[in-house]
This record gives structure tokens, sequence and C-alpha cells, in this order.
């Protein structure tokens, strides 16, 4: 039996979204009907809405969720209907090459749903990163849903299923942030405040936040930096080294994607030290460094995918963390908002005056 349910959906490039009433089809093999509880306003979504990903419209937008299983297909195992649960959109295939050396976090052939979610006249949706998760109910390959403790709120919970763990986990997993590890963040959005507290919850000793926004600044300290970097107030490079003993971090995390903040990035580092570059650029970017520079400075230019994490092993760890009080999801929620409320969390997201909105059905 198909579920009518709304959904925010956009149409066309650059037009504003709306809220419609689309069909999910019942689970079919290895599928699963998740009911969705919240899910949070993530730029990606709106790099969506404005052909920034591709041109495959109409889009169903949201994948930053949480909620509960309501159906499963045949041959499905793990999760059963009434588990709570948070999406995510790298499926890992268990199979190819990075599967079979034991690397799934870097699987090649993650998976989604088959069967398409259409608009009321049979057109089929396009779901944001395979999920499509600003509805009611949603349909979603039974590996993007991971299990965890239900004490946590969905609010909170669903937003590991990309920004947060993109961040906590290019610190943590990428970096490989230790104890007494020197770090800077440049970028203070969401992924990159994630990426403040992860690299604080692994031990680091200083914890730098550059940004150009003092209100980001502001909010980093509250998530664990020690120091701040304003960015439009003097040299990044020259700042960070001055607090890290003239030497640059350990590991500098990247967030924002852009060629300039990239090589503040690279010089920012000690020797030996780490870049990890989770800001996503766009394709007509394109970065310049001396080869002698990235010979002779050494250590490791490295890039994030969703935070290398693996949801299975990942998102139930942290959200035993956020339980305990020893992770602050909480402290990412700036407002919770309902389905009709989408286009102007992403007007608010432009300015900078908020770091997630939720959306809670």
């Amino acid at each position: 039996m198909a579920h009518e349910v709304r959904a925010v959906v956009a149409r066309k490039k650059g037009a504003p979204v709306s809220v419609e009433t689309i069909v999910v089809p019942d689970p079919g093999p290895g599928e699963a009907l998740v009911k969705v509880e919240a899910c949070g306003v993530c730029h990606t979504d709106l790099h969506y809405r404005e052909g920034g990903i591709n041109d495959e419209f109409p889009f169903l937008l949201g994948h930053e969720a949480a909620g509960r299983v309501e159906a499963v297909g045949e041959g499905v195992t793990g999760i059963e209907p009434g588990d709570f649960v948070i999406l995510n959109w790298r499926a890992v295939c268990g199979q190819c090459r990075a599967c079979s050396k034991g690397k799934p976090w870097y699987c090649f052939a993650t998976h989604n749903a088959t069967q398409p979610m259409t608009l009321l006249d049979g057109t089929p949706l396009s779901p944001a990163l395979g999920i499509g998760a600003f509805a009611e109910k949603t349909l979603v390959a039974a590996g993007q849903c991971t299990k965890v403790d239900p004490a946590a709120p969905a609010a909170a919970a669903g937003l590991l299923g990309c920004g947060v763990m993109a961040g906590f986990g290019a610190a943590v997993n990428t970096g490989a942030v230790g104890r007494g590890d020197t770090v800077a963040v440049i970028g203070c959005g969401g992924v990159g405040m994630a990426a403040v507290a992860g690299a604080r919850l692994a031990g680091a000793s200083k914890v730098i936040a550059v940004d150009i926004d003092q209100r980001k600044l502001d909010r980093a300290m509250t998530m664990g930096a020690t120091h701040t970097v304003d960015g439009a107030k003097g040299n990044v490079v020259e700042a960070v080294r001055e607090l890290t003993g003239g030497f640059g971090a350990d590991v500098v995390v990247e967030a924002v994607g852009r060629p300039e903040t990239y090589q503040q990035a690279f010089y920012a580092r000690d020797l030996a030290g780490t870049v990890v570059l989770v800001g996503v650029p766009t394709p007509e970017m394109k970065v310049e460094l001396p080869l002698l520079d990235v010979f002779g400075r050494g250590g490791a230019l490295k890039s994030s995918w969703y935070g290398d994490c693996l949801p299975s092993r990942d998102f139930p760890a942290l959200i035993d963390l956020y339980l305990g009080g020893r992770f602050d999801l909480d402290a990412f929620v700036t407002e919770t908002i309902g389905l009709g409320d989408v286009e102007e969390a992403f007007e608010k997201m432009h300015g900078g005056d908020v770091l997630r909105s939720v959306v809670v059905l």
C-alpha cells in the first residue's frame, strides 16, 4: 500500500520550496519505511535547491534525520518496526574493494532504496543524498538506518546523520586528533563547530576556532574552543602559529571548502602536521601550492568523506556520549520549526543566524 504524506519539494532551480503531498511506496526487498520525527536543515539541502549538486529536479529535500522504523522489506535484518534510528547517506555494501580491505567507511558502492518516491502525478522525486527526510515518511535502504538508544530526542540525534558527524569525524577519525594535540578549525558553521567539539573531546590541548563572524567565534568558545582567530582582522596563519609556539597546529580542519582557506590550513599546520578538508568546494575551484612546500612540509593532506564514519560504529557511540553528558548535541539545535518553515530557515542560514534549524514532525 502506498502512503500519501506531506513533504518539502524543490521543483525548479532557485525557486522557493513548497510543501506538497507525495507518494511513498511500501518497502521492497532490502528497504525500510521510516516515520520521520525530526530533520535538520543542512547547507546541502540549499545546494540541491540552487542546482549546485545536479539538475535532477524535482528534489525531495532533507537528509539529516531520525525517526522510527514503520515497516521493513524482505530480507532485512538488524532493524525492525518500532526501532528508533538515525538515517545515513552512506549505506555500505560490504563487498567492494574498500569493504573487503576492512575499511567500510571508504565504501565505493554505497546504496539507496531502489523504488522511487513520487509526486501525486507519478513524477519521480530525487531524494536528497538518497534520503529525502523533509517528509512525514521516507523510504530508504535498510542499511541507511542505524539503531540507537531511543532516550535521545530526535531533534538532537538526527544531526548525527550529516553535519555533526562530518565535523566530529573530520577531527577524530580523519585527523586522528589525540591527547595533547593542537588543533585549528577554519570555518565555524555546523560542521566546523562539530570539529571543535570533537577535537576537545579527543583530548586536544588547544582548539583554535577561526572564522570571520564574531558570533560564530563566541559560540565556538562554548563548544570547546580554547582560542579564537578573527580571519577578517588579521593574518590567520600568523595568528595560529603565534598560539602554537610559532610552529603551527598538529591538525588543521578546513570546514569552508575554498582555495584561500585551504591555503591558510596548509600553512597553519606544523611540520609533519595534518590538513583535513571537510568543507565541500564547487567544481571550478582550484588550489595552487608550491610543490616544494608540499614535499618540504611533510605530513598529510586528507579529505574527509562524511567524517570517515561508520554509522553502525559511530552513531551509537556518540549518542551514548550525549546521553552521558559528554557531547552536547542540544547545543547544535538553534530552533525547531515545521515543514512549512524550511524556506525561511534557508534565509536564516544565509545570514549566519542559526547553527541548525531542525524540522520537527
